[in-house]
């Protein structure tokens, strides 16, 4: 195998990681996807999924919509799930870790309120499986730092920082990701489509790997090649318009109570013409407020703006309130008797932690085997 550090290899994975998102690598993932819900509806016992969140504040409905829905979907359908509670992540991009524990238990309480079930599903911390991140290190000797700082999302940090230093775990996330990903096998991974390059980043350092140290038995490969579920999900913007940021400020968080939200709503950014239409490109504001209104209530959107026609901002932003208040009313319910139960929470996370530091160890266990390290 050529030697990693060389440009002919570092370009090669850039060029992989660039491929991802090309119009024709998109329609393939698009396409592939289409045929793994099927498999799932046949047979989910062939795939085990992965997917996280960081705690770096309360899940709000732009989360619910864009990923939390589908992983209960997905978890229904019988698919073996893993979800990583991301604490470590939060110190990427941070100069420290927040209240941090209090925000933990609060993303487990949305976990389970929203349907999450802990005897189907592993819910764990990063801080708490120690083989997971010490595969970061055999993982990193696979990369290159011109490979790390072309993927997409470090470009963009550097971008942003302007003086300030970047941290070495931010510019090693895509291989921190890698290893969260490949520390359980999984084979398939939900994403939207700007996610892909760091998927891609996994599949290459699960092929190095591989080629590296796995050729012991060429016919069983130590890590699988993981593949997208690509969201379908539509993206909620903001109350103010823009993206739903928590730093922001403009989200209505999962636990929020019937009152705040209804003032929250009261508040987003509409615009001038009363007559009420679904419009995305020219009324995004608008057509925001009508699309989470068509999700809480399971209606189309353009049937809602006809039903409100001139009814104004005001009209809508009452039909919002009611839908998004009746529609997470009993999520609300469920996760204010959760989060009354600290001590059934970090029962539940350190149940799951357990198992996820099983299959982690096993899993390490291959890894030293395989580069001979087992002593």
């Amino acid at each position: 195998m050529s030697d990693l550090t060389t440009p002919s290899v570092a370009d090669s994975a850039g060029d992989d990681l660039a491929a991802s998102t090309s119009d024709a690598s998109l329609r393939r993932t698009e396409a592939r996807s289409i045929e793994i819900e099927a498999q799932i509806a046949r047979d989910p016992s062939g795939f085990r999924v992965m997917t996280g969140d960081r705690p770096t504040g309360n899940l709000h409905i732009g989360h619910y919509f864009g990923s939390l829905a589908n992983r209960v979907r997905i978890q229904d359908a019988g698919v073996e799930t893993f979800i990583l509670i991301a604490d470590y992540q939060v110190i990427t991009d941070r100069d420290g870790t927040g209240p941090i524990h209090e925000r933990v238990l609060s993303m487990m309480a949305d976990y389970l309120a929203i349907g999450l079930d802990p005897s189907r599903t592993t819910i764990y911390a990063h801080s708490a499986v120690p083989a997971l991140n010490q595969l970061l290190l055999p993982f990193l000797s696979l990369v290159t730092d011109a490979e790390l700082r072309r993927n997409p999302t470090v470009k963009a940090e550097l971008e942003a920082t302007g003086d300030r230093p970047m941290s070495g775990l931010l510019l090693t996330y895509p291989v921190h990701q890698a290893a969260d990903i490949l520390f359980c096998k999984a084979n398939l991974v939900p994403v939207g489509k700007d996610q892909l390059p760091h998927l891609e980043q996994t599949r290459v350092v699960a092929r190095r790997f591989d080629e590296r140290y796995g050729r012991a038995n060429p016919d069983r490969p130590v890590f699988p090649q993981a593949e997208a579920l690509l969201s379908k999900a539509p993206v909620v913007l903001g109350l103010d318009g823009t993206k739903m940021s928590k730093s922001k400020g403009n989200v209505i968080e999962i636990g929020m109570d019937a009152d705040t939200t209804a003032k929250l709503i009261k508040k987003a950014v509409t615009d001038s013409d009363r007559h009420i239409s679904y419009d995305p490109e020219n009324r995004p504001e608008v057509s925001n407020l009508v699309m989470l209104t068509a999700l809480c209530t399971g209606r189309e959107p353009v049937e809602i703006a006809e039903s409100i026609g001139d009814g104004g901002g005001g009209g809508l932003k009452k039909l919002v309130t009611e839908a998004v208040n009746e529609f997470f009313a009993p999520i609300r319910a469920r996760r204010a008797e959760l989060a009354g139960d600290p001590g059934y929470l970090m029962d539940v996370l350190r149940t799951g932690n357990a198992h996820a530091n099983e299959v982690g160890d096993a899993t390490l266990a291959e890894v030293r085997a395989a580069m001979n390290m087992v002593y």
